[in-house]
């Protein structure tokens, strides 16, 4: 944790942690301390880059295995379909994070250039701006999960008992899209003013309480999917307050001061702010909803293998979100760190900044996918009722899989860092669309069919007629000839699940190799020049 952070906690504290071990840290420099020994990094950035990116990391930690704790908790005392419902209705909880991450990622360009040119009205500015935006895209996506819940699972699975499960927690779940939203704003906000450590005491705290909460009620109110949907609410509203006093006041109590104060009576409608943020936010905003959007044909194809098949799935990417969780630290560090050089007018400094971080990034993920893999049996036991439950096997040779993947997240996701920082965001929503949607899902759909089916084309394409009340007019029916043709049935290979393994290497592999390109070219250094202090001055 850096001195300036370490400075603003009540003394107490500051006394506690100065006695503590921090083993995350000691982690994390250690291996950068090894990449800058054999001169692949420098040792300068290592600490720094180290002091933002270890307590998001333990922030991802904390969130992702909050996750996976609610998903074997489920497993434990439900079973196999209340798995796979919880995994039909995850893609729709994800939108929370693609919408509010999308914001936030406006956010971090525009709060950290202004934190390092200490021009602090318009930090505020954007705060309010954000909190604004992110309200307006939020609120209604919270309740059309409380009217329609059932049918957004029905689209994606025909199993009657994983529908109702699926259902029950997405009605539930749904009432905290806007506070998951809040928080990734509140959270980008303390990441650009260089403090990472306050937003992890705020993000992990509601993680625990979610797991505390999410046990109570399910095992000690017998609510099932419910209690953890309720447990995900309760803890996001307590992170949103946590963020909100802080901001407002200037500190919190029990976590100390925040590097910024936020006046909350000033203006949140500033259009040319919001144009800022549409502007950036939309692409990153994109790019969460590529991961998000393509969980929907995913599980409409695993639903074709099977729910033991749809369970091991959701087990794997619970265990994969916990081994991205260095992305969540390097990411952002990339991102504040090269956005507050850009800021001071040092893009040489700024592009030194993300080249050390994705190699420092690609170590750390290999790191962890060496850990996971040692250990997968054992953690995926943990989420079925039994060790001899049919989706283990499955399981495990996903995360095995995932483990390959993941490394290559560090090449995408250290790449993005510094486009996203310069306002260049929209590149790395193109990588992430091409890798998800023309070559991840096409893999695992030739995994589960052994032939595309017939497409039939009419020799006469009908309009039907059209009748517009009121005015009494209606249109003709019409008929336009066309030529008729069936495209045949293809045969596709028979490789099985081999299709989804090959599914989790497109996914990264893909985004990386794109996004490094970008980074190398230089190009964004360009782009970022619209985004600084002045160009907003200017609007």
């Amino acid at each position: 944790m850096s001195a300036s952070v370490v400075s603003r906690l009540p003394s107490s504290l500051r006394e506690l942690i100065s006695r503590l071990p921090n083993p995350f840290r000691a982690l994390i420099l250690y291996i950068g301390f090894a990449l800058a020994r054999v001169g692949l990094i420098d040792r300068h950035r290592v600490v720094r880059t180290t002091d933002l990116a270890w307590p998001r990391i333990v922030t991802g930690i904390a969130r992702m295995s909050k996750n996976a704790v609610d998903v074997a908790m489920v497993g434990v005392a439900v079973g196999t379909s209340a798995v796979a419902g919880v995994g039909f209705a995850g893609p729709y909880w994800g939108l929370a994070f693609a919408l509010g991450g999308g914001v936030a990622g406006g956010t971090i360009a525009l709060v950290s250039q202004r934190y390092s040119a200490e021009a602090f009205v318009e930090l505020g500015d954007a705060v309010r701006s954000s909190v604004l935006l992110v309200i307006a895209i939020s609120v209604p996506v919270s309740g059309a999960f409380w009217l329609y819940a059932p049918a957004f699972i029905d689209v994606l699975s025909s199993n009657e008992a994983a529908i109702a499960y699926g259902a029950d927690y997405l009605r539930v779940v749904g009432l905290g899209v806007p506070f998951a939203a809040l928080n990734l704003v509140g959270s980008r906000v303390l990441v650009g003013c260089d403090d990472a450590y306050t937003a992890m005491q705020v993000r992990a705290g509601g993680a625990l309480a979610n797991i505390v909460l999410s046990a109570l009620f399910i095992f000690g109110f017998g609510w099932g999917v419910e209690g953890a949907a309720v447990g995900t609410v309760l803890s996001n509203v307590l992170a949103v307050a946590g963020f909100t006093v802080g901001l407002v006041r200037g500190s919190a109590p029990l976590i100390g001061e925040f590097p910024v104060e936020i006046d909350a009576t000033g203006s949140y409608l500033n259009p040319g702010m919001l144009r800022d943020l549409v502007e950036i936010g939309v692409p990153v905003g994109a790019r969460n909803l590529v991961w998000t959007a393509a969980e929907f044909p995913m599980l409409a194809i695993l639903d074709v293998f099977g729910e033991n098949t749809v369970a091991a799935f959701v087990i794997a990417r619970r265990i994969w979100g916990i081994m991205n969780t260095p992305g969540w630290g390097f990411g952002l560090a990339s991102s504040s760190l090269v956005g507050q050089e850009l800021g001071v007018e040092r893009p040489d400094e700024a592009e030194a900044y993300a080249r050390d971080i994705i190699r420092f990034s690609v170590a750390t993920y290999a790191v962890s996918a060496v850990l996971i893999a040692t250990f997968a049996t054992d953690i995926v036991s943990l989420f079925a009722q039994s060790p001899t439950s049919p989706e283990i096997p499955i399981a495990r040779d996903l995360v095995y899989a995932a483990c390959c993947a993941v490394i290559f997240q560090g090449v995408s996701g250290g790449a993005a860092g510094p486009l996203d920082a310069a306002g260049d965001t929209k590149i790395p929503f193109a990588s992430q669309f091409l890798g998800m949607f023309c070559v991840s899902i096409p893999l695992a759909y030739v995994g589960a069919h052994d032939a595309t089916p017939a497409i039939t084309i009419p020799d006469v394409l009908t309009i039907p007629a059209v009748e517009v009340p009121l005015v009494g007019f209606a249109t003709p029916l019409v008929e336009i000839p066309f030529v008729g043709f069936t495209l045949p049935q293809v045969a596709l290979p028979a490789i099985g699940l081999w299709g989804l393994y090959l599914a989790f290497m497109a996914e990264t592999t893909i985004p990386a190799a794109i996004n490094y390109l970008r980074f190398r070219s230089g190009k964004w250094k360009k782009i970022s020049e619209a985004y600084r202090p002045e160009a907003t001055a200017d609007d």
